[in-house]
């Protein structure tokens, strides 16, 4: 097991300065407080997917990434823990957001433990990441852990409403949940063969196999 773990932080908003790469941070920073507090060394990544936009149309239009979006994807897929923040738009993640997580292979987020953090203008929508993001990950194989943090503008207030008062609280809960994850994980250090066949390969197709 590798003695390094790493964390993944994927930050879908599109303005800068965003609310989203705010929650992210603060989730990110949380979670590595956690870590350092078990004893436990790690490496960050942080991926703006706004910088990559361009990127990922191509690749989903050429199917080649570029070297940029090659290594947030190997960013992503080698780390023992990801925390996933995106706005909500329309009741759901973003099309950038959905986009990036179009290109990944389908089986390279299996194990993975995930954070789910969402950013929005109320509270109405803070169930997405429970209807549109869960679901999402839960396909993909991934663990995504039981707390998700859900932002809406009134809890980056200052003031002592229970709103902004709880959003402290949810992000230690959320990210003690994955540093617990991500200190066992051995994903990171796992060797990947580029060369293995996908499972349930046949050289003779669908027919004939018995």
């Amino acid at each position: 097991m590798s003695d390094v773990k790493k964390i993944a932080v994927i930050a879908a908003g599109l303005s800068q300065p965003s609310s989203t790469r705010l929650l992210a941070d603060r989730l990110t920073e949380a979670t590595l407080t956690d870590l350092r507090d078990r004893g436990i060394e790690t490496e960050v990544t942080v991926i703006e997917l706004r910088d990559l936009a361009h990127d990922v149309t191509n690749n989903l239009l050429t199917g080649f990434p570029s070297t940029g979006l090659d290594e947030a994807i190997a960013a992503v897929t080698g780390a023992d823990g990801l925390i996933a923040v995106t706005p909500i738009f329309t009741t759901s993640y973003s099309g950038l957001f959905k986009s990036f997580i179009d290109v990944l292979d389908p089986q390279s987020l299996t194990d993975l433990p995930v954070l789910l953090g969402a950013t929005g203008g109320t509270d109405r929508h803070s169930l997405a990441i429970d209807y549109a993001m869960r679901p999402l990950f839960s396909y993909l194989h991934a663990v995504a852990v039981p707390t998700g943090v859900y932002a809406a503008s009134a809890d980056w207030g200052s003031g002592s409403d229970s709103a902004s008062s709880t959003l402290p609280a949810r992000i230690a809960r959320a990210a003690g949940e994955l540093a617990a994850l991500a200190a066992v994980s051995d994903r990171s250090s796992r060797v990947v063969d580029p060369f293995a066949l996908p499972e349930g390969f046949s050289p003779v197709g669908s027919f004939g196999a018995q």
